[in-house]
């Protein structure tokens, strides 16, 4: 099926749901720890209070680490069964908002299988979170060779996180902190381990999502094929073609996606395999907003299309999971505004305020720019582009227009509104109004 998302429909595919009951089996093991830095409160007004924020239509939400494993199988598929429980209620009673990907009772293999069955066929899971390890078992293990045959079968969507090392040194993570070296390391260990074990190739319809810009991958890949001849012919491993398996990953821009790093992660991978990512409660929603606007405006320069990465890949990805709406034809109105002299800086403060809540929160939306004109900064020229005539009539429905529109009134002398027939059909990019 081919799915396209309109306007400004973005989706974060890497997010985490902390919900009370996971605290509270975590905290009853005092792991609350484990990681070396506190795992951060969490609710879903919060996030959705930051997607509004942000622009994020849709966030895809996975358990964070620890994994809530503390020997008995049974105990772990207790808690990871309430945990997708709760996603999934919680991704009905939101709908087009959150979507999740299962957390399964690792290191326990038949346990992990049992319960991806229930949340992708029962729940209907929209996909599993898989740990770099879970106590030990690596990534590309052979142990989990069933439940890969399973989730192939599915077609599934792994998203994949690093965990703790299952050896580190304690005293180095308390003053480097996981996140910053080990969590990249520990990505890449992870991955490689599935590319030597042929994992990608032997199970093809796998969707595997790399997180934080591909971790280490674009530095290691060239060293691990130039040593791979050497382990064949010791026989510590069999020949694998390691193009074929990188080439069907996905990675997400969660972390810090500079220009190098992203340079870096085109090297291994095609554009249309890249999806934002946030990392949301592990950094406070104000950076993510500001990073996400600076990773908006230079994408670009990468030869990316903002639209395709913020959105379209993992429209691809998920498939029909993610609902879209199909427009008609576009609104292009052009506004001729005149203000009072002595409430200008007062209007421009109430315009740009409402072009950007308006840009960020309203897919139907997709373009308002702002112009004065040079001889007399009084008159303003909007040129407002909706998607569809019931685009426009909900924008004049929002509290953000209603704001601006009776705070403005007693600032505006003159305004003229001309409804336009566009001559040019070229693709108008989001742009907030300045």
């Amino acid at each position: 099926m081919s799915v396209c998302i309109i306007g400004n429909a973005q989706v974060d595919v890497h997010s985490h749901m902390i919900p009370d009951s996971y605290m509270e089996a975590v905290k009853a093991r005092g792991m609350e720890m484990d990681e070396g830095f506190p795992i951060p409160s969490w609710s879903a007004e919060a996030h959705l209070k930051f997607m509004d924020e942000a622009g994020i239509k849709t966030s895809v939400l996975t358990m964070p680490a620890p994994q809530p494993y503390f020997g008995d199988g049974a105990e772990s598929a207790a808690i990871c069964r309430k945990f997708n429980e709760e996603a999934a209620a919680l991704k009905a009673l939101h709908p087009g908002r959150f979507l999740f990907c299962a957390a399964l009772p690792l290191p326990d293999v038949g346990k992990a299988l049992e319960e991806a069955r229930y949340a992708l066929e029962v729940l209907k899971a929209d996909g599993v979170k898989l740990a770099s390890n879970c106590y030990g078992q690596y990534l590309g293990d052979p142990e989990l060779d069933p439940l890969m045959a399973y989730l192939n079968s599915r077609k599934a969507v792994v998203i994949t996180h690093p965990h703790k090392p299952s050896a580190v040194n304690d005293n180095l993570i308390a003053a480097v902190p996981l996140a910053s070296y080990e969590y990249l390391a520990e990505t890449t260990r992870a991955i490689l381990n599935m590319v030597a074990h042929d994992v990608l190739v032997r199970y093809p319809d796998l969707k595997v999502v790399v997180p934080h810009c591909g971790s280490f991958l674009p530095n290691a890949l060239p060293r691990f094929k130039g040593l791979m001849p050497v382990m064949v012919k010791q026989g510590y491993m069999q020949p694998v073609d390691v193009d074929a398996n990188i080439s069907n990953l996905y990675f997400d821009l969660a972390g810090a996606a500079t220009d190098d790093v992203i340079e870096s992660l085109l090297k291994i991978t095609e554009p249309s395999h890249i999806l934002y990512g946030s990392d949301y409660p592990y950094v406070a929603a104000q950076a993510l907003t500001v990073a996400k606007r600076s990773l908006e405006s230079r994408l670009a320069a990468h030869g990316l299309a903002p639209q395709d990465i913020l959105s379209n890949n993992a429209a691809r990805l998920f498939g029909a999971d993610i609902p879209v709406r199909e427009y008609g034809e576009r609104v292009v109105r052009l506004a001729e505004i005149e203000v009072y002299r002595d409430k200008l800086e007062e209007y421009l403060g109430f315009a740009k305020e409402v072009g950007m809540v308006s840009m960020a929160t309203e897919p139907g939306v997709i373009g308002l720019f702002s112009m004065q004109d040079k001889t007399d900064p009084c008159k303003v020229y909007i040129l407002e582009v909706y998607a569809d005539k019931a685009a426009y009539q909900a924008h004049l429905q929002t509290a953000h227009f209603k704001k601006y529109k009776e705070g403005t009134a007693s600032m505006v002398k003159s305004l003229n509104l001309i409804d336009t027939n566009p001559l040019v059909t070229a693709t108008l990019n989001k742009t907030a109004i300045q």
